[in-house]
């Protein structure tokens, strides 16, 4: 521990004004720069110390609740820091009202995993590799002499076997790829068999896996408009209009929609983060989650050979999800009545960055809310059209894009969705032999088999910050005396009490979810207020539970899991899994122990689609849709949605 600000006073009160007005507000460029001076003082950053991670040390649940505007704002910041000449990698905490670094520690990265992937590092891999001889005479053998057109793809290292394991270097991984010209769609050409394994700290290929050669697939894909002509000409122009603006109202980063009141965050890990949800009811404001975000993604592949079978990414602990986010455009990504925001980060530098329009915030119309037709009263309907607040944004990490949702309903449902689409990645067969493992897309070119595993987590605050959980199925009743027709069923419900049995699956067959509940807040019926997760769930991870692809993706183990809260609990398969044998995370935070009964809990939800590719996924993917609902259950005590005003239609009345 060490102190800076006595010697540096100008410094502090730089610093001090830069200090963002509220505890959970984003990182600002001001407090970024503040960050490196701070570290630079104290001796901490050389010419080649980069900035893996710059993140908000987030203050306790305790300490955001309680603050009120005009309050002294404390903000810490947590960083990574690697030396791209050593390898040695260290983590820092800067406090900003000090300008001090108030904690340091080396990171055993042989143990406890290595930083992510920094930008510099992508473009080094592909200058380094294609410089290597032993590659280059693979290119060679494979008849191909124009390495210009050659496309190296950096990837982290992946999952590694123990004994494939190399202690104390920083390993990136490629595959090869190749154009026709300078713009052409590299995945309709891979190269095959031909893996480059490179230490970024020596700059050096260290290790070639040459599994023999296959014919590079000739057939060109693109998909851009003008090799996709002509282009149909029946489409109508659809204009979405608010001539008052938008319902919601932005202040700074916190937002406010139909009852609905929650901050905007952004980070270079997680990209979109959501603070301090809360539903108004009556004259009170009503905690729900106090913090939401995707804590992680993976991308498992099922080819088994040595060139492909530690093909398995972990898309924000590897390469910093956040980091890779789009600059969204109005009619292109987001139609409507759009308000940005954008995203202040780090660069690999520690300097700030930038990424303009990263989040699009707007309403849709959302089909009919509710309605009944009264029989019994001249055929009387009543009805109201569903309206969402929708906040997203858009990354592109490789081949893949993704699409991140938030929603928030007027009938106090929160939703999340994932929507992937990009290009499949691809490997090369011999033309028309057909795999197990995937689907021949075009002739010799192949979509593996893969998973995506979402991992979102919930910092639940269901009306207080203590909860409980419940899971929760539906059953049928065993015919007897209580049922003598044979047609009851009804509900059981098993409280999770134990960190041991925190890891859940789900089961469709008995519509299993799982229901967060406040045993210190009653509704008007006198149970326990409560919002319920209700999933979509689809196959875990399917590589064996052995394996170290199983290992490092522990938390794909389980559809929900349920933790005791630790603030240094943020991640589910841990703080650093790039080059990390596994089982750090969720599998380490459920060993059993732990009481889960009314106190501050963190849920986390598993769930992506397993994808066996089709022909109309390439040259470019429809998107694919996965998610899930978090829905009031006993929260308030009638519909919420009741209060809003009847609707207008073109002729007559919706009431009529």
């Amino acid at each position: 521990m060490s102190c800076c600000h006595d010697e540096h006073g100008e410094q502090a009160e730089q610093v001090a004004k830069a200090v963002a007005p509220h505890p959970l507000d984003p990182l600002s460029a001001a407090e970024i720069d503040a960050v490196r001076t701070i570290l630079e003082a104290d001796g901490k950053v050389t010419g080649t110390t980069r900035f893996p991670l710059v993140l908000l040390d987030e203050p306790a649940r305790h300490t955001a609740a309680a603050h009120r505007d005009g309050d002294p704002v404390v903000r810490r910041v947590r960083v990574t820091l690697l030396d791209s000449a050593t390898g040695e990698a260290a983590e820092a905490v800067v406090d900003l009202q000090a300008a001090a670094v108030v904690a340091y520690r080396l990171l055993d990265t042989d143990r406890e995993g290595q930083p992510p992937v920094t930008f510099e590092e992508w473009e080094l891999v592909d200058r380094i590799v294609k410089a290597d001889p032993g590659w280059r005479k693979a290119m060679a053998d494979r008849g191909i002499d124009n390495l210009d057109l050659a496309v190296v793809g950096p990837m982290g290292a992946g999952p590694l076997r123990l004994e494939d394991r190399p202690r104390g270097r920083r390993l990136m991984r490629s595959l090869t790829w190749l154009r026709c010209d300078a713009s052409d769609n590299a995945f309709a050409h891979p190269v095959a068999g031909l893996v480059a394994d490179v230490d970024v700290v020596e700059r050096q290929v260290v290790r070639l896996i040459d599994t023999g050669t296959v014919p590079v697939p000739a057939e060109c894909a693109r998909y851009e408009a003008e090799f996709n002509g002509p282009a149909r000409t029946d489409l109508r122009p659809l204009e979405i209009i608010q001539p008052e603006g938008p319902s919601f109202e932005l202040t700074g980063n916190l937002l406010t929609w139909q009852n609905w009141r929650f901050r905007i965050d952004f980070n270079g890990r997680e990209g979109l983060v959501l603070h301090q949800i809360s539903h108004r009811d009556g004259d009170r404001d009503r905690p729900v989650l106090h913090r939401a975000s995707l804590g992680e993604m993976a991308v498992s592949y099922a080819e088994p050979g040595a060139d492909r079978n530690w093909v398995a990414f972990l898309d924000a602990g590897e390469y910093a999800l956040g980091r890779n986010a789009n600059a969204l455009k109005l009619g292109c990504d987001c139609l409507g009545e759009i308000r940005y925001l954008d995203a202040v980060l780090s660069d690999d530098f520690g300097r700030p960055e930038t990424l303009p329009n990263a989040i699009c915030i707007h309403e849709e119309d959302f089909g009919l809310l509710w309605k009944h037709t009264n029989q019994f009263d001249g055929m009387k309907a009543e009805s109201r059209r569903a309206r969402r607040l929708v906040v997203s944004y858009i990354a592109t990490v490789g081949n893949y894009d993704y699409g991140f949702y938030w929603y928030f309903h007027q009938d106090g449902t929160i939703a999340f969705e994932a929507k992937s689409t990009g290009l499949v990645q691809t490997s090369a067969i011999p033309a028309g032999q057909g795999s197990p493992y995937g689907t021949e897309l075009a002739p010799g070119l192949l979509g593996p088999y893969h998973q995506h595993m979402f991992c979102v987590r919930l910092d639940v605050a269901v009306d207080g910050l203590t909860n409980t959980v419940e899971e929760v199925d539906v059953v049928p009743v065993p015919s007897g005396p209580d049922n003598p027709n044979g047609n009851a069923f009804t509900v059981r419900t098993t409280p999770i009490t134990d960190s041991a049995d925190g890891g859940r699956l789900a089961d469709p067959a008995t519509g299993r979810r799982w229901r967060i509940t406040n045993p210190a807040s009653r509704n008007r019926m006198g149970e326990p207020v409560a919002y319920t997760l209700v999933p979509q769930p689809g196959p875990l991870i399917l590589a064996q539970p052995d394996s170290a692809v199983a290992r490092r993706l522990g938390y794909g183990s389980k559809h929900f899991w349920v933790t005791r809260h630790s603030p240094e609990r943020r991640y589910p398969a841990g703080d650093y899994p790039n080059q990390h044998l596994g089982g750090a995370g969720l599998p380490e935070w459920t060993a059993g122990g732990e009481s889960l009964e009314d106190t501050e809990l963190t849920v986390w939800h598993t769930f992506g689609p397993t994808h066996v590719p089709r022909l109309e996924e390439w040259p470019v993917m429809p998107v694919d849709h996965s998610g899930f609902t978090f829905k009031p259950t006993g929260f308030f005590d009638r519909n919420p949605a009741l209060d809003l005003p009847a609707e207008t239609p073109r002729e007559g009345h919706c009431s009529v």
